[in-house]
């Protein structure tokens, strides 16, 4: 017969869960994931509206305006219009973001002066630009997915009109994996993903640290609700509006080899080149409007709900209720 001692009674095995996930990086991992998911689904319209406008050729002019694009969606697609490629969209932010923030949180520690209580503008980019790489690349795969999903629906002139029953997630990978040369085509578009995502994410993450001291009241620990808000606003608009053509680039090239769209690139410069002589400069930021109209409420959610998070999961700490 086992021994009772085998099992830890209850109050001890939630004491040790509680201390677990109460730990900084734990914290950091889960409360990242929520915030993920609560920035996405509040401007999922806004952000499909944006792929759609990125991958938009010259010789297409099906959505023009935010405003008339919106309605088009609504009047050929409904709500579920406003919604797709969401579903897909959290199940790639949730890893993504969850690995972004832990991340960052690792290499702030890794980056930290021995002795130093104060990261520094430049460690602080370098942790930021080191987070956002390790979670591109973690979760790439779901990434280009949902672009296909966002684009597969919208129906450009030169694309005709879309089909009536269209794949899902699994089905779109399965399709992409078969047709357009195995694994290698779920990571297609990487390139450019990294070399916007690095200076991205670190800009942000610095931005961010640096609005929020700016705008915690004198004598006080931590800003307002309002004030996260805003300092996660201005961060994502500044890096947002910095590194947007990397982001136009990442997207072009997800969507490279389907038909219709009236463009095929051999590589990164090459689409530049493209990009420019046949749409301007002004090419390189197709859909920044709603990008930057979604920054608001996607970025200064994102970091509000993950301090909410995290302060209540460190807050579990055994330790500090005795």
């Amino acid at each position: 017969m086992a021994s009772s001692k085998a099992i830890p009674p209850p109050s001890d095995f939630m004491r040790g869960l509680r201390q677990y996930i109460s730990q900084p990086v734990t914290a950091s991992f889960i409360a990242g994931g929520i915030a993920g998911a609560v920035s996405r689904t509040v401007v999922s319209p806004l952000e499909r509206l944006k792929i759609i406008f990125q991958v938009q050729g010259p010789g297409n002019s099906s959505y023009q305006g935010v405003g008339p694009a919106l309605a088009k969606m609504w009047r050929e697609e409904g709500w579920r219009g406003y919604m797709r490629g969401n579903g897909t969209n959290c199940i790639r932010i949730v890893p993504y973001s969850a690995v972004q923030f832990s991340s960052y949180t690792v290499y702030k520690k890794l980056l930290l002066p021995e002795g130093g209580t104060d990261l520094g503008t430049l460690r602080r980019l370098c942790a930021g630009a080191m987070a956002g790489v390790t979670s591109v690349v973690a979760t790439y795969p779901l990434d280009i997915t949902r672009t296909r999903l966002s684009v597969q629906s919208a129906s450009f002139a030169s694309k005709g009109a879309p089909h009536t029953r269209l794949p899902g997630m699994w089905g779109t990978m399965k399709t992409m994996y078969r047709t357009e040369g195995g694994a290698i085509s779920l990571y297609r578009g990487l390139g450019p993903t990294l070399a916007g995502v690095a200076p991205y994410v670190g800009i942000n993450f610095a931005t961010y640290e640096a609005m929020r001291k700016f705008m915690t009241p004198e004598g006080k620990a931590n800003p307002t609700a309002l004030g996260k808000l805003c300092a996660g606003a201005v961060s994502g608009a500044v890096a947002q509006s910095v590194t947007y053509p990397f982001d136009v680039l990442r997207r072009r090239f997800q969507v490279n080899t389907m038909s219709g769209l009236g463009y095929q690139y051999k590589n990164i410069w090459d689409a530049i080149s493209i990009i420019i002589r046949a749409e301007g400069i002004r090419g390189m930021y197709k859909g920044l409007l709603p990008n930057l109209l979604k920054v608001a409420p996607s970025i200064g959610s994102s970091f509000l709900s993950f301090e909410i998070a995290r302060d209540l999961l460190v807050a579990l700490d055994p330790k500090l209720n005795i």
